[in-house]
């Protein structure tokens, strides 16, 4: 498969040292207000993640990752995606960025690990530059192929059909935090359902979340080779849990763990469901552990294991659904103190071509309704 050549527009980002620390005995390391991803022929900006000890970001932007130095500068791209790449998170304790990768067609959803030590010059080819392994995820495709009608036909890549269990669109989000309900406890691997708006059926109003112990993954780790896509991965997940906050429009986009907090940062597209408040922004408290109840709307009585929406916010009465007001789709990075990189999003027209671009913005989380966070600088 032939590569895809990109020509990109750069700035730098401007640096300052954060106005606050969030904990009064830790300075914050002084991070740049701005990191700008560059401009590409491409998707949209879907994810950024961070490494602060070597000092990179990374964006992905629908078919191409982009990593960059802290000053914007670009160091290195792998393009050649015909799925959709979506959200990133980086993996301290290996080093590597995991994304959720999707091929809806081949019925596929993929983890895709990227080895970024490797990624050291520009345009290099996702099936055959070795920097990029796939895990495939059982669950979310024996979810998303469910024929829920029993007419004996999957309807496919379409919102408005009561096939898709919970409404499954594949997966977006993706980060790395402890087990629910335990602030200290062992790291997992989080993905997060993506979820088809589709107003006309009740078992699609919660967020599916599936956490992973990925320590062992390197046995299921293949190469990305999109004209045979493997089912080399886990069996089972380590943990399934339902997050109730109403339908929205494509799930969640961006899912971030905040250490800072010990909570899970959600933000989606808006639903459109009359009978919810239809808020962007949720956050799951990550101190209460999961508790076994139904998971309503289900044509068939189900219990589960359902999160607590985190106290704060806009709190909607009538559905006993809280949330916030923030536009966190486009990337959401949590630096553990406090802090925020959050991915805004753009377009600019160069020789009559129309490229995406991204800014990583600096925030502080205030949790302050309707808007919880302040930007830096």
């Amino acid at each position: 498969m032939a590569t895809l050549t990109l020509a990109a527009t750069f700035t730098l980002g401007m640096f300052s040292s954060s106005v606050a620390a969030a904990e009064p005995d830790k300075a914050p390391r002084e991070m740049p207000t701005e990191i700008y991803g560059g401009a590409w022929p491409s998707g949209h900006v879907q994810g950024i993640a961070v490494d602060q000890r070597k000092g990179f970001m990374y964006f992905s932007f629908t078919n191409l990752l982009v990593k960059t130095d802290l000053r914007g500068t670009p160091v290195g791209s792998v393009s050649g995606f015909t799925g959709h790449l979506g959200d990133l998170d980086f993996n301290e304790q290996d080093g590597r960025v995991y994304g959720s990768l999707e091929y809806k067609e081949q019925e596929s959803f993929y983890i895709a690990v990227f080895d970024v030590d490797r990624i050291t010059r520009m345009d290099m080819d996702a099936q055959s530059s070795d920097v990029v392994s796939t895990v495939y995820l059982k669950e979310v495709v024996d979810d998303y192929v469910a024929d829920m009608n029993g007419d004996g036909t999957f309807d496919g890549n379409v919102a408005d059909t009561p096939d898709h269990r919970y409404g499954c669109s594949g997966i977006d989000g993706v980060s790395f935090g402890p087990e629910f309900g335990r602030r200290h406890g062992r790291q997992r691997l989080t993905v997060a359902y993506g979820v088809y708006s589709n107003v006309g059926r009740q078992d699609n109003d919660h967020q599916v979340i599936l956490q992973y112990d990925v320590r062992d993954w390197k046995k299921y780790e293949r190469p990305l080779t999109e004209s045979a896509p493997h089912r080399s991965g886990p069996g089972k997940v380590d943990g399934k849990y339902f997050a109730y906050t109403g339908n929205t429009t494509y799930g969640v986009q961006n899912l971030e763990y905040d250490p800072h907090t010990g909570n899970w940062m959600m933000a989606v597209y808006k639903g459109v469901k009359p009978q919810f408040p239809n808020y962007s922004f949720f956050v799951v408290d990550g101190g209460r552990p999961p508790r076994t109840g139904p998971v309503v709307g289900q044509p068939t009585p189900e219990t589960g294991k359902l999160l607590s929406l985190a106290p704060g916010g806009l709190q909607h009465e009538a559905s006993g659904v809280r949330g916030w007001e923030f536009g966190g789709q486009y990337g959401l990075a949590a630096l553990g103190d406090g802090r925020f990189y959050v991915s805004k999003a753009g377009t600019l027209t160069e020789g009559g071509v129309t490229k995406q671009t991204s800014h990583a913005q600096l925030y502080r989380w205030t949790g302050q309704a309707p808007t919880p966070f302040e930007r830096i600088g």
